[in-house]
């Protein structure tokens, strides 16, 4: 992306309507997850997060309904369970908001936020963040994006919580339905400046940044081409349908997931229904 301030995915966000149970359910697919997180009043939501090298995901839910959650809570309405939001991070949050506005895009922010964080050691610590959004009507396929900076990445990835029993160790890809992948493309790439390349089956991919996941747009009959005999149910026709995740050993994620993964060549992947509507797909690193 050639945005000054944003260097690529950050983390995407999996919007649950149970926020303790969803994270006990990622638990048993071998993954470890951060002592449950209680956002600011204004926010009113809560999370758990599952940690990687250099890019994560977060389980969020909504604890207080607030102005700022509504559309959270809409989508919890509307769809269900499942991945509402990416962030990309950026460097600094107000110079990338005022980078938006230059582009004639009405960004929202910066809003700085923060969360307790209880450490390994003992004691209790703070994540500090600042924010910027894209404007909810410029939404690819209907995800939300946003840009997060980090500014106690110290109280965030903490080597501990970055150990999982399935051997993750980052995002290669967020898989985004769309009737009209090409459409949906063009539209994050406007809005990121970025790129776009197509692939053999029609999907469309746009790189985030270097060493960063990428965004996939694709039908989802071409999700289904691609994952034969595994139930699509939970993932809708346009939104966020998925993660391609990075693991060392990919015979330990099919032991993690166990009964709710199914090996399909060199990959191990879990039904959205087993995964609150996110269909997961490990691959060897």
């Amino acid at each position: 992306m050639s945005l000054q301030y944003v260097v690529g995915i950050d983390h995407a966000v999996v919007m649950v309507k149970d926020l303790d149970a969803a994270a006990a359910n990622w638990q048993r697919l071998g993954f470890t997850l951060s002592p449950r997180g209680t956002h600011s009043p204004a926010l009113g939501s809560g999370n758990y997060t599952i940690m990687f090298g250099h890019d994560y995901i977060e389980l969020l839910g909504v604890l207080t309904p607030t102005e700022h959650n509504a559309p959270s809570r809409a989508f919890l309405a509307e769809r269900g369970d499942g991945i509402e939001r990416i962030a990309f991070t950026t460097t600094d949050a107000a110079k990338g908001a005022d980078e938006l506005r230059d582009l004639g895009l009405d960004a929202v922010g910066p809003i700085d936020f923060g969360r307790p964080v209880p450490l390994p050691g003992g004691g209790e610590g703070e994540a500090r963040f600042s924010i910027f959004q894209w404007p909810l009507t410029e939404s690819p396929a209907g995800l939300r994006i946003f840009a997060c900076q980090h500014h106690t990445r110290d109280t965030v990835w903490i080597p501990e919580l970055q150990q999982h029993a399935n051997h993750a160790t980052g995002l290669v890809r967020v898989l985004i339905t769309a009737p009209r992948p090409e459409s949906d493309a063009r539209h994050m790439v406007r809005l990121t400046e970025g790129e776009q390349y197509s692939e053999p089956d029609g999907s469309v991919v746009v790189p985030s940044g270097e060493g960063r996941a990428e965004l996939v747009f694709l039908s989802r009959d071409t999700l289904a081409q691609q994952y034969p005999g595994v139930s699509l149910d939970g993932v809708p026709e346009r939104g966020g349908a998925g993660l391609i995740i990075a693991v060392d050993d990919l015979a330990a994620a099919a032991q993690a997931a166990g009964a709710a993964g199914v090996t399909l060549g060199d990959r191990v992947v879990v039904k959205p229904s087993a995964a609150n509507g996110v269909l997961l797909v490990f691959v060897q690193r």
